[in-house]
């Protein structure tokens, strides 16, 4: 992959693992040559990814709506700033640009990326791969309550089996890297979407 989408907070929280493993996570970008595709911040765990890519000269493509360019602080030094209307036109463009996914610690905006990005690849809208970086089992829980879902027939296996679950960056990366799409489902006739 030579782009990846990371959905992440726009605040640092309170693990200082989880805040070193996000600036890991862009040193490492960096060095693999990933572009990270991500919400233009330049505060909170979106912050430090951008920051440690940045750091490694690294290319970062940022993208923000309108009315959140003064409240989430945007990175001024980024390779490419896209400015959208939008929040929905936002994702688009991160989809976009994006070859796979990342979802790293985070609040309801992440979930809010996450359940979106899952459902179109549910949907078969696309074949990216999904990685979970589950540090300190920061996602645990999640991951229960949709193993949950798959147990009261609201999730079919395989679909939750498309997301990619670790919490090793470099083993994370590396099962995306072979990810291996499913099949669009036959009931769905992408023409009409």
């Amino acid at each position: 992959m030579k782009s990846i989408a990371v959905f992440c907070g726009a605040s640092l929280g309170n693990d200082k693992q989880i805040i070193a493993e996000a600036y890991r996570l862009g040193k490492l970008f960096a060095e693999k040559e990933i572009v990270l595709v991500y919400g233009a911040a330049k505060i909170g765990i979106m912050g430090e990814v951008s920051k440690a890519v940045l750091d490694n000269n690294g290319k970062v493509i940022g993208v923000i709506p309108e009315f959140l360019k003064t409240k989430e602080v945007f990175s001024s030094g980024l390779s490419e700033l896209i400015i959208t209307k939008t929040m929905h036109e936002r994702k688009e463009l991160m989809y976009d640009r994006s070859e796979g996914f990342m979802i790293i610690p985070g609040g309801f905006g992440t979930l809010d990326e996450f359940f979106e990005i899952a459902t179109w690849g549910q949907l078969g809208l696309h074949s990216k791969p999904i990685g979970i970086l589950n540090t300190n089992g920061y996602y645990d829980a999640l991951i229960l309550q949709c193993k949950t879902m798959v147990d009261c027939g609201f999730l079919k296996k395989e679909n939750l089996d498309a997301i990619i679950v670790n919490d090793d960056i470099e083993v994370l990366l590396d099962k995306m890297n072979n990810f291996k799409p499913l099949p669009v489902p036959k009931w769905l006739n992408r023409d009409r979407l």
